[in-house]
């Protein structure tokens, strides 16, 4: 595939299919009350959990240091109706702070599962995933987030378009918590 094609474009976040598992995210934060440097952290994880408790089941995560740590997140049974299997995600995270640029680079951790994930879920084949969060003012971030799956996922063109609608639910609302923090 040579040009992006949207999947799902809604109040300026673009969720797009870059080529065969392989997607992008990207949105723009904005808040003129606090320096959101200061705020992407590792603990971004625990608050799209915290918002998102409609489509997460549960969230561990173990920070090591403040550049690295081992997430795991159970997501609910959305496509159960769909015949799709529950999913889970084991994460190794780790952050790299360059100027005007914060980076998370995230890869599964396999072939282990964490204590407390159902025997029947199936870790998500997320093969390599970056997000970049470019710092254009102290006050405005864009968020540009890179996924690929393994190639064994095969993901039906109907469901892309659900993942597309979710991922707008789960940043829509960090989106607009971060947007309205006032100190």
């Amino acid at each position: 595939m040579t040009n992006p094609v949207i999947l799902y474009s809604k109040e300026g976040l673009i969720f797009t299919k870059n080529e065969q598992n392989n997607y992008s995210l990207s949105f723009s934060i904005e808040n003129n009350s606090i320096v959101l440097s200061k705020i992407i952290d590792l603990n971004l994880i625990k608050l799209i959990y915290d918002l998102n408790n409609d489509i997460y089941e549960r969230c561990n995560i173990n920070i090591i240091n403040e550049n690295e740590a081992i997430s795991n997140l159970l997501m609910k049974h959305l496509f159960k109706d769909l015949g799709l299997p529950q999913f889970f995600c084991y994460l190794h995270i780790k952050k790299i702070v360059e100027e005007n640029n914060i980076q998370f680079i995230v890869q599964s951790i396999k072939p282990e599962t964490p204590e407390g994930v159902p025997t029947n879920a199936e870790l998500m084949p997320i093969k390599n995933m970056t997000c970049d969060c470019r710092i254009i003012t102290p006050h405005q971030i864009i968020f540009i987030c890179n996924i690929q799956f393994e190639k064994s996922m095969l993901i039906p063109q109907v469901v892309e378009k659900l993942v597309g609608l979710i991922l707008y639910k789960i940043f829509n609302r960090v989106k607009q918590f971060i947007e309205n923090v006032r100190i």
